[in-house]
């Protein structure tokens, strides 16, 4: 038998209670911390003496030279009022902005690392922008003896740091890989000696395309065919569209062909997508292609060479995006069509032994932290005393 089994048996053999953040609270076993001030975003520098801490999902968003009195060195709880980050703290620090629930616990009673926790097993989020910290205090959470929560946050401590390390081993390798790829890449298309390519801009291969913007009212949750915003193009669909509309449009409005090479003009900029012909409609300014000859340019060549980012990209007020000009303005080295199949065919074979890892290994990172949460919510599970 384990030592926390043991304690458990010792301490609390017929389970133990489960108590909401909020009655916590009104036991003052949890305080809420009220900061003095709160540090404007325009404010945060690199460096500074004290970290500031906020709602956002960096764990430290910046620095400054100010302190807070009412915030000293201690151990806290923080909670984003609107993102849902958790963060556990135990240094002194100051709040950026607005939005950021600051808890600290009776160290006696409940451990403050172990409160972390049990809010990330039991609180249940639910992803969307309103003020959650209601939700929070609702949650109830198993409050064992002292001894027990401090055993338990010892495992997840020595789990959690064991899993960092190999997620971090993980990561270095990926990013190796892909900068290998990215060199014979870019060593693929410096043409180094080659006299039979032309120099050629885009806007002599082909015109570029878009759909007709869909408006909001004429998209749905659920639907025939997926419609793809910048934000989930390539991925999940942002909403959907009625297959009437959509033979509409397509018969109405410019639609890609199959292997087009579509391009985000905001956002992820120059983000590249292969359309492979399933019915699907894109947002008109934001997500692009060229309309051009294969007899010229491949596809896929393309596809490899808009890796290379050949565009300038404009700002135009706070936006930031691809103009159409700025893409028909872009240089690109075209070598004869076998030249080119025969760079579409290295370049393949290295991208698909890069997708192999770049699939696995971030399977593995998140299957690795699968068996943490797993774990964790198992040490976690108590019977509840009746």
């Amino acid at each position: 038998m384990s030592k926390l089994d043991d304690l458990i048996q010792s301490l609390c053999p017929y389970g133990v209670e489960y108590i909401t953040i909020q009655a916590l609270i009104d036991r003052k076993l949890i305080c809420t911390i009220t900061p003095s001030f709160k540090v404007k975003r325009n404010d945060y520098k690199l460096t500074g003496k004290t970290p500031i801490i906020s709602q956002e999902i960096e764990y430290i968003s910046g620095y400054c030279d100010l302190q807070d009195c009412n915030i000293k060195v201690a151990e806290y709880i923080c909670f984003g009022d609107h993102s849902e980050h958790i963060k556990y703290i135990n240094f002194s620090f100051v709040q950026g902005a607005d939005g950021l629930k600051i808890m600290r616990t009776d160290a006696c009673v409940l451990n403050a690392k172990y409160l972390y926790y049990t809010i990330n097993s039991f609180y249940k989020r639910h992803n969307n922008y309103e003020r959650h910290f209601k939700y929070l205090v609702e949650t109830s959470i198993p409050v064992p003896p002292i001894e027990v929560q401090r055993e338990i946050v010892r495992i997840l401590d020595n789990f959690t740091e064991l899993s960092a390390e190999l997620s971090a081993e993980l990561s270095a390798e990926l990013s190796a890989r892909k900068k290998q790829y990215e060199y014979y890449r870019d060593t693929l298309f410096a043409f180094n000696g080659n006299t039979n390519v032309q120099i050629m801009t885009l806007g002599t291969i082909g015109k570029v395309a878009m759909c007709k913007r869909i408006l909001k009212s004429e998209t749905a949750a659920n639907g025939d065919v997926p419609f793809f915003k910048i934000g989930t193009f390539g991925k999940k669909p942002d909403a959907y569209i009625s297959h009437k509309k959509f033979i509409e449009y397509k018969s109405k409005f410019s639609y890609p062909n199959v292997g087009d090479i579509l391009i985000s003009a905001s956002g992820t900029i120059g983000r590249t997508v292969v359309f492979d012909g399933k019915p699907a409609y894109f947002q008109d300014s934001n997500i692009v292609w060229l309309a051009h000859d294969e007899s010229v340019v491949l596809n896929r060549y393309l596809y490899y060479y808009y890796q290379l980012q050949p565009w300038n990209v404009s700002k135009g007020g706070t936006i930031t995006r691809l103009y159409n000009d700025n893409i028909i303005k872009a240089k690109i080295v075209v070598p004869s069509i076998p030249e080119q199949e025969r760079i579409i065919s290295i370049l393949d074979r290295f991208e698909t032994l890069c997708n192999d890892l770049s699939t696995g290994l971030p399977a593995e990172i998140e299957a690795r932290q699968k068996q943490y949460e797993y774990y964790r919510d198992k040490l976690l599970t108590f019977k509840e005393r009746s």
